[in-house]
């Protein structure tokens, strides 16, 4: 797809939420049609390359992307050791939802729609986030994600779902299809032949990224 850029505005952004301070970069194309706010997955940050080359493509189209990192520099050293804060869905979920707060009172953010990109378990968190602001959310994009971790929250889920996994990824693709019986929004399960885990296959992150660019794109203009 051809770039639709006229120029970027980037910008680095600290947001409170509850007693955290979290640090994100934010990308603004002019004359954007809408928002896609990125929530990493387990041991990852917002400088995750695979996230990244996704926004880039997604600017690309003239959205407007937020890579957050959801735990603070101090909580990710202890996540380093314990592992346990990444599967912390209740506090990732806040997180996200108190990002999505600030992005609706923003003067250059609060009127475009807004979408949730989430990846391993931060599909989750966006998934719980999404059950939150209903009204706030127009779609919700997991890449390799685990949105079974969301538990009874898909149920609340109303923004569009796309699910987004690796055709070798075998068990994450049963742990999906059992989410997406579960959701009663409107959901499509799109697998990537070939495709592991981290989709770092020739081809398989571009797939990923045109998916996205396409779901968030006709969702944004409904």
């Amino acid at each position: 797809m051809g770039s639709v850029i006229t120029h970027l505005s980037e910008r680095a952004v600290r947001i409170g939420a509850g007693s955290a301070a979290l640090e994100g970069d934010l990308t603004l194309p002019g004359g954007a049609s809408g928002i896609v706010l990125f929530a990493h997955g387990s041991g990852s940050s917002r400088f995750s390359s695979r996230n990244r080359r996704v926004a880039q493509q997604l600017q690309e189209a003239g959205l407007a992307t937020l890579l957050m990192d959801l735990l603070t520099p101090d909580e990710e050293a202890v996540d380093e050791r314990t592992r346990h804060l990444r599967f912390d869905i209740g506090l990732l979920a806040a997180r996200m939802i108190a990002v999505t707060d600030w992005l609706q009172q923003q003067p250059d953010t609060g009127a475009l729609p807004l979408g949730l990109f989430g990846a391993s378990t931060g599909a989750a968190a966006a998934l719980v986030s999404a059950a939150g602001r209903p009204e706030a959310t127009r779609a919700v994009v997991s890449r390799g994600g685990r949105p079974d971790l969301a538990a009874d929250a898909l149920e609340d889920v109303r923004a569009p779902t796309l699910l987004i996994v690796g055709g070798a990824d075998t068990e994450v693709i049963a742990l999906n299809r059992q989410a997406r019986d579960r959701l009663s929004c409107e959901t499509d399960l799109r697998i990537v032949p070939g495709a592991t885990h981290l989709f770092e296959e020739p081809g398989a992150l571009d797939a990923v990224a045109g998916l996205a660019r396409d779901w968030f794109t006709r969702h944004f203009q409904s």
